[in-house]
């Protein structure tokens, strides 16, 4: 189905399929009910929507996702978008420095556009991505990165992907990693997240306090049907706290950024689970 829908790419407009999409994401919301109810609280309880407006942008949520997932597919058979970067020049700063880095992304917009615009000529991009997508996927992404010296690092059961990711930056190079779940993730940091306490992933910011690295956040958010805004933004800490404050210090940074984000873009933030303490209240 994946391979026929990269065909299809090629020769239907984009915007058709959309179209179509429109008349599925109704069905898919009832087959995904989960997904449908927290986000309802979402919108509901952190966005104080009303009882039928939180259901007309659940629906809006499923829709953009939709998009998503499409542009993917989309890119993968040659269909190109225009991307404008948001504070690009810290993103050139440290490329342009010795050291590695961390590149933070989170589960918005469409974060593999940023693989696109956000390169190097003298640093390895070491992206960690899920070891558990299609062959299809996988294939599309190393056609379109073939000549943008990015490197995938799949996710492994044993925990190699740690060495790997420790390697790259010791080698002075950049470390992408998503920060904003911690499903799988046995250390969380606590922050204030719309309003009330959320467990981030405490990993990306131990790596980046433990092996003294800057780490950025980098959201790439739709904004047309054939364009994307990336946004990156430094996240800071005194370095005079301790360790463990200072990664506590960039997980609230980090949290800051994505709710700042969300409340720009809020169709485009896809957790498809109750996100506060497990309760979405």
């Amino acid at each position: 189905m994946q391979k026929a829908l990269i065909a299809l790419f090629k020769v239907v407009p984009l915007e058709l399929i959309y179209c179509v999409m429109a008349l599925v994401v109704p069905f898919y919301m009832l087959f995904n009910h989960k997904g449908y109810t927290a986000m309802y609280h979402f919108f509901r309880q952190r966005m104080g929507k009303g009882v039928l407006s939180a259901v007309l942008h659940v629906y809006l949520n499923h829709f953009a996702f939709g998009q998503v997932v499409l542009d993917r597919f989309a890119t993968y058979a040659g269909v190109r978008f225009k991307l404008t970067v948001d504070g690009n020049e810290n993103y050139l700063h440290l490329n342009e420095g010795e050291k590695g880095f961390l590149m933070l992304s989170s589960h918005v917009g469409n974060y593999e556009q940023a693989g696109y615009v956000l390169k190097s000529d003298h640093k390895t991009f070491n992206a960690l991505v899920y070891n558990g997508e299609s062959p299809i996927v996988m294939n599309g992404r190393n056609r379109q990165f073939a000549d943008s010296n990015i490197h995938m690092i799949p996710v492994q059961s044993d925990m190699s992907h740690l060495f790997l990711i420790n390697k790259a930056l010791d080698d002075g190079n950049i470390v992408s990693m998503p920060a904003d779940r911690c499903l799988g993730s046995a250390k969380s940091a606590t922050c204030q997240f719309f309003g009330a306490e959320a467990k981030f992933p405490l990993g990306p910011f131990a790596t980046a306090v433990q092996k003294e690295v800057p780490a950025l956040a980098v959201m790439v958010m739709k904004e047309g049907s054939r364009s994307y805004r990336a946004y990156v933004r430094p996240l800071v800490c005194d370095a005079s706290l301790q360790p463990r404050q200072q990664m506590a210090a960039l997980a609230q940074s980090f949290a800051s950024t994505l709710e700042e984000t969300v409340r720009h873009y809020p169709h485009q933030w896809y957790n498809y689970y109750e996100f506060w303490d497990g309760t979405g209240v």
